[in-house]
């Protein structure tokens, strides 16, 4: 996994190498030029880059000093470049000042590199100038915006809309260097204007801003280069990027001696009917989805009037009515227990729940509570609820967490790492929080980010699906924090396989491709091994 770090984590690790591990800036510096180099031949699949031209535009602070060093190794690499230096010379300090100073000796020799020392004095050559790419190096992790949309000092500006202008206009890629300059690397706000880059070539470490608010519009493809900052200066981390290898680990295959009551045993307290309504459709998703993401036994509590309909979709379950005594001998037998897709949000459904997180046989279980199973939290109370409750999951999108914590949904979306780590540890639960990017949170204060998926996880009975897999990675021996993560991103990327075009994704379909993502991952592990 990749470590994600707020912008004070970051500057810390940078000041920690450099006054514990003695790396001098101009080494690191010289370090973030070369990967950005590297990155950018990558990008554009050259391994010369003689004949193509760049503009480099640079402020005054140390972003713009790796501007400076990314732009000597462009000449050296037979580049055309044009530098400009957005703030007067004598604003520069140490390292940054010997960058441009070696800029300017090498100017005497290379009729290749222009240099500019304000954007009035560039405008003219620039906006005629056909560029191969253009580099952001403005304003870096210093960046602080209360707010989105705040307006930026002079001639912050100037610089920004120039790159994007030019952007749009040619269609030359733009690579920033750490993030793109307008962006907060801790909120993920962005100012009015930001950069909006095609590749973010990043230091060290991944920043929380490139997956909250406007960091996924403003960042493009984001690589992270490696400039000698050592883990250790900012461990324990307290957030992290989900990806393949960290879902793969979590998800347990079966032992070739095993047997069914050996591979997870999932409880599912699931689905509803009235005179009205049925909601059997939750409890079939959710169902599935255990059984296709591996659980070896399954059984699901429904009214018993759904039992034909249950065993006609699902063959593989075991139906069991809603009898309390049953559900509490079924609850004795399972690994892990899910409750609440389709349950319904009358009063009868609510006094259900209730009882259900009153039974001793359920509350010293893995338990994960979903759709109604929340509805009934935020009715009864979540401290009254959860009094006798050992291990839970919570799994709310952004309504249902407003409605549970009382917070208002524009403020959890704002920040919705530190609103679900604060619940989390307020309430001693882990929180699967739903969204753009999701979020897991656990009591203790570690925080998962999952950025798998698309809008094609954006349907009715998504929610139902990605419970249910939790479930059985849960009963199969992950803990709730890492079965809740490596289930979202499982459930991310079967969102993905479903379909080419994701608009067109039904929750059906995502059960539907469980397998083949989570075989995917494994058939790439056998690939790799030598």
């Amino acid at each position: 996994m990749l470590s994600v770090v707020t912008a004070q984590e970051m500057q810390k690790a940078d000041k920690a190498a450099i006054e514990q591990l003695h790396i001098g800036e101009t080494r690191l510096m010289e370090l973030a030029g070369s990967e950005c180099l590297r990155i950018i031949r990558q990008t554009l699949h050259k391994e010369s880059l003689s004949g193509t031209s760049f503009l480099v535009v640079c402020g005054k602070g140390n972003n713009g000093g790796d501007g400076f060093v990314l732009a000597r190794h462009l000449l050296n690499m037979e580049a055309s470049v044009d530098l400009l230096l957005l703030y007067p010379e004598s604003l520069l300090q140490g390292v940054n000042r010997e960058g441009l100073a070696i800029l300017e000796a090498y100017q005497k020799h290379h009729a290749k590199l222009r240099m500019f020392n304000s954007h009035d004095e560039a405008l003219p050559f620039v906006a005629e100038t056909p560029y191969d790419a253009l580099i952001d190096a403005i304003t870096g992790t210093g960046l602080r915006l209360s707010e989105p949309g705040m307006a930026l000092a002079s001639p912050l500006p100037d610089g920004i809309e120039l790159i994007n202008t030019i952007r749009e206009r040619t269609n030359a890629l733009t690579f920033a260097i750490d993030l793109p300059s307008g962006l907060d690397a801790t909120t993920g706000f962005s100012a009015a204007p930001a950069i909006v880059a095609d590749v973010t070539v990043t230091m060290a470490f991944l920043k929380r801003g490139f997956y909250l608010n406007e960091g996924p519009a403003c960042c493009g493809e984001v690589h992270v280069a490696e400039i000698s900052i050592p883990g250790f200066l900012v461990e324990p981390f307290s957030c992290f990027l989900t990806d393949s290898d960290f879902a793969a680990e979590h998800f347990l295959l079966r032992e070739s001696t095993s047997a069914k009551h050996t591979n997870g045993k999932v409880l599912i307290i699931a689905g509803s009917q009235t005179s009205q309504s049925s909601m059997l459709g939750a409890a079939i998703l959710s169902v599935k989805a255990a059984l296709k993401t591996g659980a070896g036994y399954v059984c699901v509590s429904l009214p018993i009037s759904l039992a034909g309909a249950m065993h006609t979709a699902i063959p593989e379950a075991i139906v069991i009515g809603r009898d309390i005594a049953a559900i509490a001998e079924k609850a004795r037998w399972a690994d892990a227990i899910l409750i609440g897709c389709g349950l319904g949000r009358d009063n009868q459904a609510i006094d259900f729940i209730a009882e259900l997180l009153n039974c001793a046989d359920i509350t010293t279980k893995k338990l994960i509570l979903d759709a109604d199973a929340l509805y009934a939290l935020s009715c009864i109370g979540m401290s009254y609820a959860l009094g006798q409750c050992h291990d839970v999951v919570l799994t709310p999108h952004y309504g249902e967490f407003s409605r549970l914590s009382e917070i208002p949904i524009t403020k959890i979306a704002a920040d919705p790492i530190e609103t679900a780590k604060s619940f989390a540890t307020l309430h001693g639960v882990t929180m699967l929080l739903k969204g753009a990017p999701t979020v897991i949170a656990a009591a203790e204060g570690s925080v998962l980010i999952n950025t798998s998926g698309t809008e094609a996880l954006a349907t009715a009975g998504s929610g139902d699906v990605l419970a249910g897999m939790i479930a059985a990675l849960a009963a199969k021996g992950a803990d709730l924090f890492e079965a809740a993560g490596s289930a979202a991103w499982f459930h991310g990327r079967a969102g993905d396989l479903a379909s080419d075009v994701a608009s067109l994704v039904s929750s059906g379909m995502v059960v539907d491709a469980i397998q083949q993502a989570i075989e995917e991952i494994f058939e790439r592990e056998q690939e790799d091994t030598p």
